[in-house]
């Protein structure tokens, strides 16, 4: 076994081409062993091992600095770099399924979000200029997804006008993102796959080339290198070469030898370079490849050997907001879908299916998406936008200026909002409903359960002058919450009896923690403490008779799956203080800070959003309402 020996990039020196190949096949046995018992990011991974074990012979990370965009390619990385105990991947205290800084000093970048890597290294080559490191280089891994990106084309106007400046851009090639990759751009790097004079005759070269001593290779990697001739005759590179980029490729994206070829040859170059690298999602591993979906571009913990699931879950929110767009999209011919580059992960695939004229993938391009719906809305449509929580960051500026100003009727369907765990910093829902609060007549639902989520997607798309926001958790759906009663616009889950004239704690429930806030409550009523829990169903704007029903407790308590700064806790807490109603207020969320990746419940439970944290601390304040809190701490609630 050679993957064992391997414990830094400066091991794979000593390996024979022989060996490579045979290493690149230990590590796609080894990841799909490993990946399959955690569950991960799979088919990436597979197809980039040749690439990464090219990479990091051609550069002496971490002086070096190579990067990877958005990081779920980073596996093989992983174990070139050392770290090759994969069996907590992902839990806690186990290996991030993204590069992490607290692992490695060959990890750069972290999990940021897709089409940034170039800014990155943009930034990088700029630093090793500034501070005249001329042997350092500074070698950038794209996928062609990610070249959907606005972001990414910024990077390459900057990148472009610095002609001296070193800078390896290697494309992944693999015609996918989540699924496979759309738009104009797609098309062009698919001309460049098709347009296979060029490699045909390159090979039949190379057969000719290699026989011929002493100067048969070099002739060969002066022709595979050609900037102009007969390259630009049989294939059109010329998009990236007007930019002012030099260009190699397409390059065999499984091929060490050909890859360490072209990454020399751009290393050596005085300014930046483009690396065209074709490879395959999934590559090596039948049911990835089969899977015509997302070559399992992430999976869960899968049987080994047919990629099947281990266990089949209930049913999930994503699951239940699909279904229900189809049968709108039977009712309502103006309504669309849109997805930024994940028409299956967000629920769209079922509309996609049934509607297909009337879905749009913009690719990895939240702030387009957004302004193209405004302009679907003025146009008379109706467009639903689904894309996880995490991501709506991106597109903040057009959901306000484009969107909101212009009263566009376009829905936001956020998925996977909230803390969603194994993934890490990157890709916690955690941000949307306090940036969401300052956009102007933005109306914001946050459903408690399957049955609500149906609802309030139908009460959104009704509405036709302001943007509307459905949020809901990545997972299983829970039990149906029933309500009891109704004040305002708001569901009453929960109500003291009639004889408690001034109950103690109006406890405000945003989402699906509606069945843990039941669970305060009942530990708040063995405590003697009354309970009215609420679900406004809509978080913003905040409910008129919610300020008339706080004035009637003794403390407001407000608990939300969100960060708590500029949540939904401080929005009450602001409308009560506008009413003039001066009760005690305590917010429970997420805190302010980047979480590390692990279980959901197990986040919940080192932040202390659980039902026995929060009944306790709010046992004590009522406690300190009734003078009863000393210098001891409350009765602990079990």
């Amino acid at each position: 076994m050679l993957l064992p020996r391997i414990k830094g990039p400066r091991d794979l020196d000593r390996l024979s081409q022989e060996e490579l190949d045979q290493l690149a096949a230990e590590i796609r046995s080894f990841l799909v062993d490993a990946v399959s018992k955690t569950g991960g990011h799979l088919g990436p991974n597979l197809g980039v091992v040749e690439l990464t074990i090219a990479l990091h012979r051609v550069f002496e990370s971490p002086k070096d600095k190579v990067l990877f965009d958005t990081g779920h390619q980073a596996y093989v990385h992983k174990l070139l770099t050392g770290r090759q105990d994969f069996a907590g991947l992902r839990t806690k205290n186990g290996l991030s399924g993204y590069p992490s800084r607290a692992e490695s000093d060959h990890d750069v970048i972290e999990n940021s979000h897709a089409s940034t890597v170039l800014g990155w290294a943009d930034g990088l080559a700029k630093a090793n200029e500034v501070l005249g490191r001329e042997d350092h280089h500074v070698a950038a891994v794209i996928g062609d997804g990610a070249l959907t990106g606005g972001m990414a084309w910024e990077a390459l106007n900057n990148i472009a006008a610095a002609k001296d400046r070193p800078l390896v851009i290697v494309v992944n090639d693999n015609e996918r993102s989540y699924g496979p990759t759309i738009g104009g751009l797609a098309n062009h790097l698919a001309t460049l796959r098709t347009t296979d004079g060029y490699e045909r005759f390159l090979a039949r070269g190379k057969e000719i080339l290699e026989r011929t001593p002493v100067v048969g290779k070099p002739l060969f990697e002066t022709l595979h290198g050609a900037k102009k001739g007969l390259k630009d005759f049989i294939a059109p590179q010329g998009m990236f070469e007007d930019l002012g980029l030099k260009y190699i490729g397409p390059i065999d994206g499984h091929d060490i030898e050909a890859l360490e070829s072209a990454l020399q040859r751009a290393k050596r170059f005085s300014g930046p370079v483009i690396v065209h690298c074709l490879t395959q999602k999934g590559r090596g591993y039948t049911p990835a490849l089969e899977h015509e979906a997302d070559r399992f571009h992430a999976v869960g913990v899968i049987h080994p050997d047919t990629g099947l699931p281990v266990s089949t879950d209930a049913a999930s929110w994503t699951s239940v907001f699909a279904d229900e767009m189809v049968k709108l999209g039977q009712e309502r011919k103006d309504i669309v879908g849109i997805t930024a580059a994940m028409l299956q992960p967000v629920g769209l695939k079922k509309f996609a299916d049934a509607f297909p004229d009337r879905i749009y993938d913009v690719g990895i391009a939240e702030q387009h998406g957004a302004t193209s719906a405004a302009g679907l809305a003025t146009g008379g449509a109706h467009p639903v936008f689904a894309v996880y929580a995490t991501f709506l960051n991106r597109a903040f500026d057009q959901v306000l200026m484009d969107v909101a100003l212009h009263k566009c009727g376009v829905t936001f369907v956020l998925d996977r909002a909230g803390i969603t765990g194994t993934d890490g910093a990157s890709h916690n829902g955690m941000w949307d409903m306090s940036i969401l609060q300052v956009v102007p007549g933005l109306r914001l639902a946050a459903p408690r359960d399957a049955e609500q989520l149906r609802a309030q997607l139908r009460e959104a798309v009704e509405v036709k002058d302001a943007p509307t926001v459905v949020r809901f958790s990545k997972g299983v759906v829970g039990p149906a919450v029933p309500a009891v009663g109704r004040i305002g616009g708001m569901d009453v889950l929960r109500a003291p009896g009639a004889e408690v004239t001034r109950p103690d704690v109006l406890l405000v429930s945003v989402g699906a923690l509606a069945p843990m806030c039941l669970e305060i409550a009942d530990l708040l009523d063995k405590q003697g403490i009354s309970t009215t829990v609420v679900d406004p169903r809509w978080v913003k704007p905040v409910d008129e008779a919610l300020a008339p029903l706080a004035d009637r407790h003794r403390v407001v308590v407000t608990v939300e799956d969100n960060g708590r700064t500029g949540g939904v806790g401080a929005a009450v807490s602001q409308a009560l203080r506008d009413a003039g109603v001066d009760v005690p207020l305590r917010d429970f969320g997420i805190p302010q800070r980047f979480l590390d990746h692990a279980l959901r419940k197990e986040i919940m439970a080192e932040i202390g959003l659980t039902a026995p944290d929060i009944a306790r601390q709010v046992t004590g304040l009522v406690a300190k309402l009734d003078g009863r809190y000393d210098s001891e701490p409350a009765a602990a609630v079990d």
